[in-house]
């Protein structure tokens, strides 16, 4: 993560001095983790006013509109290369189906959300950005409906190979991810939150829980120890990787309140996660749920 981070800062840097920056941004040019996640002089909220003032505002070209239509491109680019690989490795049995389909689970999401820096602090920025996910929620109906055949997505998405499984669990993932950017967007720490546990947290919890996850949950025998532990650590510490992320740039800013706001969540969400409701309702929908109403109450 930290390898991803880095290049990403080199590429992206902000056009805004960083001696213009306040709190997270200034103390990132200085040496020592502790003083890089302090706590925030006042006890208030940063609204995505204040931010606004110091977001760099473009990435890709002077004028915003089109710095953000590059950023669509670029993006989709990256999201859809990604599928098509997954697609590929489905289709050739490279990784066993549900293997496969948890690294769709993690991947897609967490690098859509580094590219997000791309856009510009215009308002069409996440209206655009929300299209890349939207787009794939279009392409789930079609194939969920059967209107559209495509037996690689459907190994690549589906437990068993049945096309109407695209219209719970991966259609519910491709909302979340279109929710939390063109209502939260990156100066929330709620996006990261919901999509963090949801891509991260969840996909990690069913590749240990099947390795490692002998010993199961007493309230839930399809649920292990050892998955819910990976859940929660995943989540938790995927969303610091991401808040760090966007602290760089200015979009929010990191504290050890926030930190502990990510622990809850990520404790919340594999709490949900780890009981016999969750199995019914599937976990791609719970999972952001709860991450969504934990986060509102503890950011």
């Amino acid at each position: 993560m930290s390898l991803t981070v880095l290049s990403f800062q080199f590429l992206l840097k902000p056009i805004t001095p960083i001696s213009h920056l306040p709190g997270i941004v200034k103390s990132i040019s200085s040496s020592g983790f502790c003083t890089r996640f302090r706590a925030p002089k006042s006890p208030n909220r940063i609204s995505r006013r204040n931010l606004s003032s110091f977001r760099p505002a473009s990435m890709l070209h002077e004028n915003p509109a089109l710095s953000d239509i590059f950023a669509t491109a670029f993006s989709g680019a990256i999201a859809f290369s990604l599928l098509r690989i997954w697609e590929e490795t489905a289709k050739r049995g490279l990784f066993d189906q549900k293997l496969n389909r948890k690294l769709v689970h993690i991947s897609i999401g967490l690098a859509f959300m580094l590219c997000w820096p791309l856009f510009s602090s215009g308002g069409q920025a996440p209206i655009l950005a929300a299209l890349i996910p939207g787009i794939n929620i279009i392409r789930i109906l079609l194939v969920g409906l059967g209107m559209w055949k495509d037996d690689a997505t459907v190994k690549s998405m589906s437990r068993f190979g049945d096309y109407r499984e695209l219209l719970k669990g991966p259609l519910y993932y491709a909302s979340t991810i279109t929710l939390a950017s063109i209502v939260f967007w990156r100066t929330s720490p709620i996006a990261i939150a919901a999509v963090c546990n949801l891509c991260a947290g969840d996909g990690l919890a069913d590749i240990v829980g099947r390795r490692f996850g002998s010993k199961k949950i007493p309230y839930n025998s399809n649920k292990s120890l050892a998955g819910s532990f990976a859940m929660a650590a995943a989540g938790f510490l995927a969303s610091l990787g991401y808040m760090y992320y966007f602290s760089s740039f200015g979009y929010i800013q990191g504290s050890w309140e926030m930190v502990l706001g990510f622990l809850i969540v990520s404790l919340s969400a594999a709490l949900v996660e780890s009981l016999p409701i969750s199995s019914e309702l599937d976990d791609n929908l719970t999972v952001p749920i709860t991450s969504i109403l934990v986060g509102n109450m503890v950011f």
